[in-house]
């Protein structure tokens, strides 16, 4: 049994010609696009560590959202009785 000739990977493979690119080869063309469009965070290491998976960091930062919410009080318009408290 013969072994398959190793392939060089900087080479294109023979079906393909440098000239099938006309605006030549680039690596990460769409790299920015990609990471635009993506969904993708990246946590940093000493977070990641809190958290065993991603089911935990979800249920985390939902219950810190409910929080939020309950605790956010609409603005009251001052009615100038602070003003009159003050005076006295």
């Amino acid at each position: 049994m013969k072994k398959d000739k190793e392939i060089d990977k900087d080479e294109l493979r023979p079906e393909y010609k440098r000239a099938d690119f006309p605006g030549g080869l680039v690596r990460g063309k769409y790299a920015k696009r990609l990471k635009e469009s993506s969904n993708i965070v990246v946590l940093r290491p000493e977070v990641a560590q809190a958290f065993p998976n991603e089911e935990a960091v979800n249920e985390a930062l939902l219950s810190l959202i409910d929080i939020a919410q309950k605790t956010i009080r609409p603005t009251r318009r001052s009615t100038g009785s602070a003003k009159k408290r003050a005076s006295r």
